[in-house]
C-alpha cells in the first residue's frame, strides 16, 4: 500500500524460504552468538534487507499463555543487525515502531540512523510482536473492512450510527471466528512485555537496551515498571501518558489532531500559489470540510469522506507528507480528480487490504484488553458529541476506529502502574504539538522516571520523529548511546524540559529539491514507521 510515510525497502518481509545460516559475529563473550542461540536458528534474511543490512531472522517460539509455558506455542519473528566487532559490546536494543500492530521486524536497521556509528556497539533488534506481520500465527479478521467509500464518520442520523455500530460489531465477530488458538486473550501489552523478556533470555541478555516510538514508549513504559534492573538505557520518543490508557487517550487526540489540522490549512494557506486553496487558514478549512459535504452526498470513485479524512489526517500526524497531501486534495478540490487521495489512502490491492487488517486487528486487540474500555454506548455518544462540536476533524472518525472495544471477544484485564523510580536514566523525546501523543504526556513520564532527561522541540508537529536528520536531536540520541551522556535534569530549558531543540522546518513546495534525502552508504532515507492511521 502506498503511504505518505515511506516504509523500509525490507517493509512486508517474509520470512518463508530463508537463506542459508549466516556466519556467527563471534565478538564479546557477552554478545549473542548465532552458534549459542538454541532457541533462535538465525538466517540471512530475505531481499535486501538480508544482503544489504548483513541483517539475520528467525523465530521464537513463546507461549501463548504465559501461565501455561509447556502449552501452546507461537512464533516471533525476529530480526538482528550486529554490532561491529572492533566497537566496545553495548548489549542488545530493542525496538518497537508503535501502533499497537505495526511490524517491527525491519525496525533494526536504526543502528544505521544514529550519527557517527555511536550505535554500532550494540545488537539492533527488531521483531513483528505476537500476531502481527510475519509473527506465527499472524491474526486476520475481515481484510475490507476499510475498503472504501465507507460509511459517513459523522453519525448525523440514526441509519449512520447504527450501520457503524453493527459494521464495527460485525469486525470484532470476524476476529472472534478467525482466532483458531486463542490468541486474542493473549495479546495484552504485557503478553508483549513477556515476549521481551523470551528474546532478552534467548539471546543471553542480563539486561536489554529499548527504543521505542509512539506505543512503543508505552511498552517501554510497562516493560521497565515490570522489570528495572534489566533496563540498561532506553530512549522513548513520542510518550504515551499512561493515565488516559486507553479511552481518555484517544479523546485527546481528538483536541490535538484538530488543532494539528489548523496549522495545516495555514500552511496550505500560506503557498496558495501553489495550492489554491484559499490563501488563509479560514478558507482552506472552508474548502476542505466543503468536499467532506460534497463527498459525503455523493463519493468520488473509491473516496468518500471517510477516505479523505484518513489522508488529510496524515498532515495532522506528520508534516513529512505535507506536499503529497496538498497536491492530492488540490486536484480533488479544483479538478474534482480524487486519484491522488486514493493513491495516498491505499487498500488498492488484495495484499494491500491484508496488511492493513492485520495491523489493525493488532491494534485493537492490544487498546481493547489492556483496559475494559466504557461498554456503554451512551457515553461514546455524549464524548463524542461534545468533543465534536469544537473540534470535528477527527473526533468521529476516532470513535468509529476505536468502536470494535465495545464488542471486543477478549476479557479485558488493568493496566500496569507505571513506576520508573528505579529505572536507570532514560532519555524522552517529543514535539510540543505532537498530536498522536500530545506533550503532556512526556511530562507525566518524566515525572514518573526521575532519573529521565526530557528533550522537547518546541512548535514541532510531527510524531515520533527523531533519527530522522534534526542534528541537535539526533546527536543528543548518538551521545546517550555511545557512552551514556545526558543532559542535566533541570526542567528548565523551557516547556518543563530539560533540553531544547528546534524542530525540522516545515517543507516548503516551492523550493526545486523537495526531494528526499541522500544519506551514508549502508543507509536508507527510510524508516518503518505507524501509518498515518489514528495510533499511538
Amino acid at each position: 500500500m502506498k503511504r505518505l510515510i515511506a516504509t523500509a525497502a525490507a517493509a512486508g518481509l517474509s520470512l518463508t524460504g530463508l537463506a542459508a545460516v549466516a556466519p556467527s559475529a563471534g565478538a564479546a563473550p557477552a554478545a549473542p552468538s548465532t552458534g549459542a542461540v538454541q532457541s533462535i536458528d538465525w538466517k540471512q534474511c530475505p531481499g535486501t534487507f538480508g544482503s544489504t543490512y548483513h541483517a539475520v531472522c528467525g523465530f521464537l517460539s513463546v507461549p501463548l499463555d504465559y501461565r501455561h509455558p509447556g502449552g501452546t506455542q507461537i512464533k516471533l519473528a525476529v530480526s538482528m543487525i550486529k554490532h561491529d566487532p572492533k566497537k566496545a559490546y553495548q548489549g542488545i536494543m530493542l525496538t518497537n515502531p508503535g501502533g499497537p500492530g505495526a511490524s517491527g521486524l525491519t525496525l533494526s536497521v536504526l543502528r544505521y540512523y544514529v550519527p557517527n556509528d555511536a550505535a554500532g556497539g550494540y545488537d539492533w533488534i527488531g521483531f513483528d510482536p505476537r500476531g502481527i506481520g510475519s509473527s506465527v500465527p499472524a491474526l486476520q479478521c475481515d481484510p475490507d473492512y476499510f475498503k472504501g467509500p465507507r460509511t459517513p464518520y459523522v453519525p448525523k442520523t440514526r441509519q449512520i450510527e447504527r450501520t457503524w455500530l453493527g459494521k464495527s460489531a460485525g469486525y470484532s465477530a470476524a476476529c472472534a471466528k478467525n482466532d483458531k488458538i486463542g490468541l486474542l486473550n493473549h495479546d495484552k501489552t504485557t503478553d508483549s512485555v513477556a515476549d521481551m523478556e523470551s528474546i532478552r533470555t534467548a539471546l543471553g541478555q542480563k539486561q536489554i537496551n529499548f527504543y521505542g516510538f509512539s506505543y512503543g514508549t508505552y511498552l517501554g513504559q510497562v516493560y521497565s515498571s515490570l522489570h528495572p534492573k534489566n533496563v540498561r538505557r532506553m530512549v522513548l520518543d513520542s510518550n504515551v501518558d499512561p493515565r488516559g490508557v486507553w479511552y481518555d487517550a484517544n479523546l485527546a487526540q481528538d483536541v490535538a489532531f484538530d488543532k494539528n489540522s489548523k496549522i495545516y490549512f495555514a500552511w496550505l494557506a500560506k503557498y496558495d500559489s501553489v495550492f489554491h486553496l484559499g490563501t488563509t487558514e479560514r478558507a482552506v478549512q472552508k474548502a476542505y470540510y466543503g468536499q467532506l459535504d460534497k463527498l459525503t452526498k455523493a463519493p468520488n470513485g473509491t473516496v468518500g469522506p471517510d477516505e479523505l479524512t484518513d489522508v488529510v489526517q496524515g498532515a495532522a500526524y506528520y508534516r513529512f507528507g505535507w506536499i503529497d497531501i496538498g497536491n492530492a486534495l488540490s486536484a480533488l478540490v479544483n479538478k474534482g480528480d480524487a486519484a491522488g487521495i486514493a493513491d495516498l489512502y491505499g487498500n488498492a490491492t488484495p495484499e494491500d487490504r491484508a496488511a492493513t487488517d492485520n495491523g489493525f486487528v493488532g491494534y485493537s486487540a492490544v487498546q481493547c484488553t489492556d483496559v475494559q474500555w466504557p461498554l456503554s454506548w451512551r457515553k461514546w455518544q455524549r464524548d463524542n458529541w461534545s468533543l465534536y462540536r469544537k473540534y470535528p476533524f477527527l473526533t468521529w472518525g476516532n470513535a468509529w476506529f476505536n468502536a470494535p472495544c465495545l464488542t471486543w471477544p477478549a476479557k479485558a484485564g488493568h493496566p500496569v502502574k507505571i513506576d520508573g523510580r528505579k529505572v536507570a536514566p532514560a532519555l524522552l523525546i517529543d514535539e510540543t504539538n505532537d498530536a498522536a501523543t500530545p506533550y503532556e504526556g512526556s511530562l507525566q513520564v518524566r515525572k514518573l522516571y526521575p532519573n529521565s532527561v526530557l528533550l522537547a522541540e518546541p512548535g514541532g508537529a510531527t510524531h515520533a520523529d527523531s533519527l530522522f536528520g534534526d542534528e541537535c536531536v539526533d546527536n543528543t540520541i548518538a551521545d546517550y548511546l555511545l557512552n551514556g551522556t545526558l543532559p542535566k535534569r533541570t526542567g528548565k530549558a523551557g516547556y518543563g524540559a530539560d533540553k531544547i531543540c528546534a524542530p525540522l522546518p516545515d517543507p516548503d513546495p516551492t523550493a526545486a529539491a523537495a526531494k528526499a534525502k541522500t544519506l551514508k552508504s549502508g543507509q536508507t532515507t527510510s524508516i518503518p514507521r505507524t501509518p498515518p492511521r489514528i495510533r499511538f
